[in-house]
């Protein structure tokens, strides 16, 4: 039981007579002749109940209960009226008192009061406890489903890297096969040809490896104030010669009214140079007819948008069920060359930027990646 209780009245007989009668019931009683010092006192010991006559001079019984409820809603506040005072009463019930008490006081009726009032408590402190355990129990739940997300999204990176890793011990295996054939046959045409596949496989283990590496190096995006042009530009510059010296034109189209907003240009710059790295790829893959090879890497000032990044080629291109794949671990559109991380990786960085990353592509004619980004105006 509460034990704290602060009885209001400027009459000094009530004041004597109660506070013996609730120290008898087991109650520390403070007391306070005026409303305005049964404030300051509430405000000090912040008692649970508070037992208080509504007509007195100043502040009457009315206001306090207002101002008591206004700073601790919970406080239970029984009234003390005369039989003249039920329309004052009633009011303040309205207020939520939690019961009124009419002069001369009953003891039958003061206990009914103070019974409700450690009723209603005990009702709040058993909802707050509710309250917590749920909170509680929601938490833990939270917690065992993202453990239980991690787990199945590790499952699936094993999962899928398991299979590129089985996928390119197979090919490794056909390749020595090859080899030991034209070993034993003397054949340099089986010779050449299991090299080859045993180059190719173990230029795919490299990939792989600087793919994981890759991988496991994205944090968190790092937010800083750039020029949206500033990563295209450094990544056309960075693969211009590789497409040169395959014989294919690297063109770049940056839009001249682009403005500095926030954004992480080491990871977008990870991403165009994916983007750009497969396109060439492609057109190493793939011929545009009579068509001269092309990548083009573009900026344009998008609506909503603070950039959108295109980079298309003019090679090859992707069947539908192709295209529904490519952002998915571990699946590669590069044969040999490519362990599908890439893609994987330029996604969630573009997820954590809150943007946006689409392909369009056409069979024998050609891809082009979309990026957009949001204008954040502060990291």
């Amino acid at each position: 039981m509460d034990k704290s209780i602060l009885l209001i009245d400027d009459e000094e007989g009530i004041r004597r007579v109660l506070g013996i009668s609730l120290a008898d019931r087991g109650y520390e009683v403070l007391t306070a002749d005026s409303g305005e010092e049964g404030l300051r006192i509430f405000r000090d010991e912040k008692p649970t109940i508070v037992l208080t006559d509504i007509k007195m001079p100043g502040m009457d019984g009315i206001d306090l209960l207002g101002l008591i409820k206004e700073e601790i809603p919970d406080t239970e506040v029984i009234m003390i009226t005369g039989h003249g005072d039920m329309e004052l009463a009633i009011e303040s019930l309205k207020l939520e008192a939690t019961d009124f008490v009419t002069k001369p006081i009953n003891d039958e009726v003061l206990e009914i009061a103070l019974k409700r009032a450690h009723e209603r408590i005990s009702m709040r402190r058993q909802l707050r406890e509710h309250t917590e355990n749920l909170e509680d129990l929601v938490k833990e739940k939270t917690e065992k489903l993202v453990e239980a997300e991690k787990l199945a999204a590790v499952g699936q990176t094993i999962a899928g890297l398991s299979h590129t890793i089985k996928n390119i011990a197979s090919a490794l295996k056909g390749g020595i096969f090859v080899l030991g054939k034209g070993i034993e046959l003397d054949n340099k045409k089986y010779l050449d040809q299991g090299w080859e596949m045993v180059k190719g496989n173990v230029d795919k283990i490299k990939n792989l490896s600087m793919d994981l590496l890759d991988y496991a190096k994205v944090t968190e995006v790092k937010f800083q104030l750039c020029d949206p042009n500033k990563p295209a530009n450094e990544v056309g510059n960075l693969m211009t010669p590789s497409a040169k010296e395959n014989g294919i034109e690297l063109k770049m189209e940056l839009a001249s009214d682009l403005t500095p907003f926030y954004f992480d240009p080491e990871g977008i710059h990870r991403c165009l140079l994916n983007l750009v790295a497969n396109a060439i790829d492609a057109c190493l893959d793939h011929e545009p007819g009579k068509q001269k090879k092309e990548v083009v890497l573009k900026t344009v000032k998008a609506d909503g948008y603070g950039v959108e990044y295109q980079v298309t080629d003019n090679c090859g291109g992707m069947a539908e069920e192709v295209r529904e794949k490519i952002f998915q671990g571990f699946f590669s559109t590069k044969g040999p060359r490519g362990a599908g991380i890439g893609l994987m990786i330029t996604k969630k960085t573009v997820d954590d930027h809150q943007g946006i990353i689409t392909v369009e592509s056409e069979e024998m004619k050609g891809s082009t990646f979309t990026i957009k980004l949001p204008e954040r105006t502060k990291g």
